[in-house]
């Protein structure tokens, strides 16, 4: 299964949707990628800390490397990198991804990031991609590459305005070039469930019909802890009311859809 965990605004906590339900699939025992496409490298630091700096190989060399041409090229597990949590690794960022992202477009390597994750198949059950807060080049490789999308959610009412144009994005690419992607779900992050209008807004999305995923996941300060340490929130703190969520979030998906 690969997911890919996309909205146009920033700050809604894409990176921080992906390492958490990527590091407790790989807690369960799933072999399990995350791919950095944010020039940002927000995942990168999440899972890697201090070792994000200085890497040998990052995503930037691999898409470099598919705009010269090599008589032997490396292959995409050479681009991979460990993390210090078992069964997880990463395709990590790095800032010359926006240097590339013109000349990607422009030579139509859309399809790159597909057949890369392809080659990765046998290696791993299950694939989180972290996008870049745009509709750009990167975030239609992963659109382009995915089984199914989660679109977090923010209970902010630019956020509530942009979800329906972003689902016909969505739909779009499914249209145009892969037919096997769906929106799997909306994830309602720093959820105030004692705060009356982030209850009105998601009853609003729900009773419009739009796939609205439980549990919502609580405003926690003990994020910013797990941030800060670089250690996902189940391997921080298990039995955190927050870490609960997003094991009940993560096993609820894979009931559903799969691992």
């Amino acid at each position: 299964m690969r997911r890919v965990v996309f909205n146009q605004k920033g700050g809604v906590g894409k990176s921080t949707i992906t390492c958490n339900l990527a590091a407790i699939s790989a807690h369960g025992g799933a072999r399990t990628l995350v791919v950095d496409l944010d020039p940002q490298g927000n995942s990168t630091q999440y899972l890697l800390g201090g070792e994000a700096d200085g890497l040998e190989a990052t995503l930037a060399d691999f898409f470099d490397q598919t705009l010269n041409f090599r008589l032997n090229p490396r292959r995409t597990s050479e681009f991979v990198v460990a993390t210090r949590f078992p069964g997880l690794h990463v395709l990590p960022s790095h800032p010359q991804l926006e240097e590339l992202q013109a000349k990607l477009e422009s030579r139509y390597k859309i399809y790159k990031l597909r057949d890369a994750l392809a080659e990765l198949a046998a290696d791993y059950d299950c694939v989180y991609i972290d996008t870049p807060p745009a509709l750009n080049f990167y975030t239609r490789s992963a659109l382009i590459a995915a089984d199914a999308c989660l679109i977090p959610f923010d209970c902010d009412e630019f956020s509530r305005r942009a979800l329906y144009s972003l689902i016909e994005n969505v739909e779009e690419i499914r249209a145009d070039h892969n037919r096997e992607l769906r929106v799997e779900g909306i994830v309602v992050n720093q959820f105030q469930p004692r705060a009356s209008l982030p209850q009105k807004m998601v009853l609003a999305l729900v009773e419009e019909g739009l796939p609205v995923l439980e549990p919502y996941l609580s405003s926690s300060v003990k994020i910013k802890e797990s941030h800060e340490q670089a250690m996902p929130m189940i391997h921080l703190d298990p039995r955190h009311k927050l870490t609960q969520e997003f094991v009940a979030l993560h096993d609820g998906l894979a009931r559903k859809y799969g691992a």
